[in-house]
């Protein structure tokens, strides 16, 4: 028998992510191209910088806008769209009841739906596999990320995702 290579576990195991809470999640362009635009104003001291969205970008910010419209039980927060990769907050509120879907089942359908919209433009994939999850805790935490997101286009250059193509 051939040993495979065991892909690592993205998620934890013992976590119910349709349970209410706060998911702070990032998703990341394949191969981490520039593909929803660019970051312009970066070296002028008078402004701050700011995002200048292409059309695969405003397809990838209308459908998070979205994403509250699928299921009551699901509320956007915070949200950052990047040249090569997107921040947001997902709140799964307890009024949905059963009906809450796994926030895994949510950005697959986002990632799924964004992905045969940008398919007119000759993009096949635009998402890496996977995507990266923390579980907010706390208030104090909250306030962190919501300012880690508020404030990222202004760090681009610092950016660990950041590529100058």
């Amino acid at each position: 028998m051939v040993n495979l290579p065991q892909r690592k576990q993205l998620r934890l195991t013992d976590c119910d992510y349709s349970k209410d809470g706060y998911y702070f999640v990032t998703i990341c362009v394949k191969d981490r191209y520039n593909l929803f635009g660019e970051i312009v104003g970066a070296d002028a001291s008078v402004r701050l910088p700011n995002m200048q969205v292409n059309q695969i970008g405003e397809i990838v910010y209308e459908y998070w806008s979205k994403i509250n419209e699928i299921h009551d039980c699901i509320k956007i927060d915070a949200f950052c769209l990047m040249p090569n990769h997107i921040h947001g907050i997902i709140v799964i509120d307890e009024a949905g009841g059963q009906g809450r879907p796994p926030l895994p089942k949510i950005m697959q359908g986002y990632k799924s739906v964004t992905t045969r919209m940008c398919f007119k433009y000759g993009y096949r994939i635009i998402w890496q596999r996977g995507y990266h999850e923390h579980i907010i805790k706390n208030e104090n935490e909250l306030k962190r990320i919501r300012e880690y997101i508020n404030t990222n286009v202004a760090r681009w250059q610092d950016d660990r995702y950041f590529t100058s193509f």
